[in-house]
């Protein structure tokens, strides 16, 4: 077999938009993992463009490179599982957030404030990417394949980097949450995410919020279903649902968006994310010059893809 330029570890977002993003700039590219996309972390997302849980400037720029590029998905392609969405936003801040401020039609709204609880102090609207996760995977596996990405989605699971030394110039480690082991890298822990599955009752617009805590109220609606949530647990690996967690989930929607106190609820959408500290690790490996890893990025896998691509693409030249 020819010796591609570049071996991708890991099919979730990051590692399908890393290959992606290389390929189409003219690189020879062989992707492996041990799952195929849907089976993935990413799958199981909300999920909405926002640097939400990111305060590093480096990762606020990876998530601004981001929007344009999904932006410009969700115009080109329709089946893509990206459109771009209109909603709400309330915060406990008293400003909206900077990166906020050039989304399309952004504008402050503070006469909302009077239909929701006193501790929000800020309000606004604006238009960004929403996307329905299983779909896009699908989008950006066909991308892979389009663009000359030799896939592997079956390849047994690696224990070691060292497994893979040598099958390409260079190694691009996007294995999220298993690089703990793999690399191995102890700074990684995984923060359990909980979301709600119901059929869509004629809901359109998106609702979240921006506050402190484990538990964000944010409604996102897709075609056929609505995802609500969430919860945010940090060191718990269990995923299994829990019923209270669930139970006030819902309530806190329904007090949004009465339509939901009807809607057939049809399951739950549970995952382990890959967050690092202190960030999100886009960087050559100290110890050998032909791994770069791509890999921790927590909440904001999707809103950070294009970005953490882009880096990895100037690493390699």
């Amino acid at each position: 077999m020819a010796w591609p330029d570049i071996l991708i570890i890991g099919a979730g977002v990051s590692g399908l938009t890393t290959a992606a993003h290389l390929a189409e700039r003219g690189h020879s590219v062989h992707l492996i993992a041990d799952r195929e996309p849907r089976q993935t972390t990413s799958a199981v997302a909300g999920a909405i463009w926002g640097p939400y849980l990111v305060g590093d400037d480096e990762c606020l720029s990876w998530a601004e490179a981001t929007r344009p590029e999904l932006e410009r998905i969700a115009e080109e392609d329709k089946t893509s599982g990206v459109r771009m969405a209109a909603g709400l936003e309330l915060s406990v801040k008293a400003d909206p957030p900077d990166w906020a401020r050039p989304t399309r039609n952004f504008r402050p709204c503070p006469e909302e404030l009077r239909r929701f609880p006193s501790k929000y102090r800020s309000a606004w609207r604006y238009t960004v990417p929403l996307v329905d996760m299983p779909i896009y995977l699908d989008y950006l596996l066909k991308r892979n394949e389009n663009a000359g990405v030799k896939l592997d989605l079956h390849h047994p699971r690696l224990r070691s980097l060292d497994e893979v030394r040598g099958m390409a110039e260079f190694v691009v480690n996007c294995t999220g949450l298993g690089a703990r082991d793999l690399v191995p890298d102890p700074d990684m822990y995984a923060i359990k995410g909980l979301l709600i599955e119901v059929k869509n009752p004629g809901i359109e617009e998106f609702f979240q919020e921006d506050a402190p805590g484990t538990d964000l109220t944010y409604i996102f609606p897709h075609k056929d279903h609505v995802l609500l949530g969430g919860h945010f647990a940090e060191l718990c690996e269990s995923e299994e649902p829990r019923r209270k967690v669930a139970a006030a989930i819902l309530k806190r929607c329904v007090e949004v968006e009465p339509k939901l106190r009807e809607a057939t609820q049809t399951g739950y959408r549970i995952g382990l994310r890959p967050a690092r500290r202190p960030k999100p690790r886009v960087e050559f490996d100290a110890h050998d010059g032909s791994v770069i890893h791509n890999y921790g990025h927590g909440a904001a896998g999707l809103s950070l893809s294009w970005g953490c691509a882009q880096k990895v693409g100037r690493l390699l030249t």
